[in-house]
């Protein structure tokens, strides 16, 4: 059964994207935000650049803050964005 998944994107991911979300059929294999993310970069060299350097970026699941090890479980969002900082 295919789990779907809705990827948030925000900010500069955004921009370079060129859209603020997916909908995505999560692949069997994909069991962790990291397998997620080499999954979006199999698509174009849009999202290999974009997602090339994961120091650089936050996720959340479901609104939660996220390590790229964490499952999906089934997590129905995964939101993809920079870190913010704030005076």
């Amino acid at each position: 059964m295919s789990h779907q998944l809705n990827v948030v994107y925000f900010s500069w991911v955004k921009e370079r994207i060129g859209r603020d979300q997916d909908i995505i059929d999560c692949p069997e294999n994909a069991e962790t935000v990291a397998q997620i993310l080499e999954f979006l970069q199999s698509k174009d060299a849009v999202y290999q650049e974009v997602f090339a350097d994961l120091k650089k970026l936050r996720f959340a699941l479901d609104q939660d803050f996220v390590g790229l090890e964490t499952l999906l479980g089934s997590a129905k969002e995964l939101a993809i964005f920079p870190p913010v900082t704030g005076g």
